[in-house]
């Protein structure tokens, strides 16, 4: 996700920062370079004219011409402007209105949008609300089926829907349902189609009419470029969608959608799919997102994440170890255990500032089956081994290699890497790192 485009933006400030002033020209043939980019991420033209615009104007203003650090304050000009594109804020889900409060979940098939609504609900009720699921999709008994199933997976009501009725007395019965469930959140799954027609827009808004949703979702797939947003504009012209829900973000999506949807629709994107689990589907937050582009990470995300999975007596107990230099393999695969559970690594290091700017790390492959190697090696060792790694030698490299099903390059990397990690976590010990937080993973 803006890879391609983080790439190109810090290649055009680097060349600014070069420069001890800016001057019109230099400013011009760094903005052309900017509007190439983003017309390549496939961010709609007139969003790039208007974005290229604003930045010059500013950039060309005393804001900037009296800065010691000029080429920063261009930095901070796109950072600024970035954030403002795309919303400025993050715009939660409207939950407003009485309790059971429906929201509507639409959009075209193939989008992910049942996939989505068992995602919400997940979300939901981690924030403490009872959300039900109704399958409204009459027209796919497939779609109906796999909500089911979702909700039997993640613990949810799931109305009892048939392929027989009408999704209008669905959503009606489904609101009665769930009320006598004590359940707060009504989810509807509406059907979709393979593109817009004038049927499932007026079924679309019968449904409206007779649940009054509080807020409708649009579920997007980010791939599509601007045909997501041309989508947007069409169900809020026919519906009036609260918001944007962009999936597949973890994929080969170049970032155009969720850069143009504000500007050309006037909706905000509400939240963004990142994997294909039913905990992958995160807040929107467009500070955050324009720091993401620029290379400067996010790791106030990656501080929520790691609040999720990381249990703080835990994280104490292993910071004590850690003093102690009593941190053994054990803890080291329970602390890896916790990092797989934030998501992929990938993600984790796209969070940490500065880490797209390391050489190394720019075409490395992060391949998450390694964690489950590493678990293996580990198991394979005796409690003795797991305790003292000073005393596995290579006849018990060969046991452990074999045991585990892995090579004996594969332990050595692994007790290597333990070794490293020790180094590193004793420097963050004497105060090295203490501002990046306690109970940090070390990985």
């Amino acid at each position: 996700m803006f890879e391609s485009l983080s790439e190109k933006l810090d290649g055009v400030f680097k060349r600014l920062k070069g420069h001890g002033t800016l001057t019109e020209k230099n400013v011009s043939e760094g903005l052309r370079e900017v509007r190439m980019a983003l017309l390549e991420a496939d961010v709609h033209f007139k969003v790039v004219k208007q974005f290229v615009a604003d930045i010059k104007e500013r950039a060309l203003g005393q804001e900037v011409m009296t800065s010691l650090t000029p080429g920063q304050q261009v930095i901070k000009i796109v950072n600024e402007e970035l954030t403002r594109l795309m919303g400025g804020a993050h715009e939660d889900l409207d939950l407003s209105g009485t309790h059971p409060v429906p929201v509507m979940m639409v959009g075209l098939q193939g989008s992910g949008k049942t996939t989505t609504t068992g995602k919400l609900a997940v979300m939901l009720r981690k924030k403490g609300r009872k959300p039900y699921l109704v399958p409204a999709d009459v027209y796919r008994p497939a779609a109906i089926e796999q909500l089911r199933k979702l909700g039997t997976q993640i613990d949810v009501p799931v109305f009892a829907s048939r392929a027989d009725m009408k999704p209008v007395d669905i959503c009606q019965q489904a609101r009665v349902e769930a009320q006598k469930s004590g359940c707060d959140t009504v989810l509807i799954d509406t059907a979709g189609r393979l593109h817009i027609d004038e049927t499932l827009m007026d079924e679309l808004k019968a449904i409206q009419k007779a649940v009054h949703p509080s807020d409708i979702l649009l579920i997007a797939d980010a791939m599509t470029g601007q045909d997501a947003v041309n989508m947007a504009k069409a169900f809020d012209e026919a519906l009036g969608i609260g918001g944007v829900v962009l999936t597949k973000m973890d994929g080969d999506a170049r970032g155009g959608a969720a850069l143009s949807i504000r500007s050309i629709t006037g909706k905000p994107v509400k939240f963004i799919g990142v994997g294909e689990k039913l905990t992958d589907l995160e807040a929107f937050h467009p500070d955050r997102m324009a720091s993401r582009i620029l290379g400067m990470g996010d790791m106030l995300t990656m501080i929520e994440k790691a609040q999720e999975v990381v249990d703080a007596k835990q994280a104490a107990e292993f910071e004590k170890k850690l003093r102690k230099n009593q941190f053994t393999l054990d803890d080291f695969k329970n602390q890896l255990l916790q990092v797989r559970k934030m998501g992929s690594l990938s993600d984790i290091l796209g969070m940490i500032p500065g880490m797209g700017k390391i050489k190394q790390l720019k075409n490395m492959e992060v391949d998450d089956s390694e964690l489950v190697r590493i678990e293996a090696i580990i198991n394979s060792m005796t409690p003795q081994e797991r305790r003292q790694y000073n005393i596995i030698n290579g006849s018990r490299r060969r046991r452990i290699a074999s045991g585990s099903g892995t090579s004996v390059q594969d332990v050595n990397r692994l007790l290597k890497n333990y070794a490293q990690v020790m180094k590193m976590m004793k420097k963050i010990g004497k105060g090295g790192m203490r501002g990046m937080g306690r109970g940090m993973l070390p990985f």
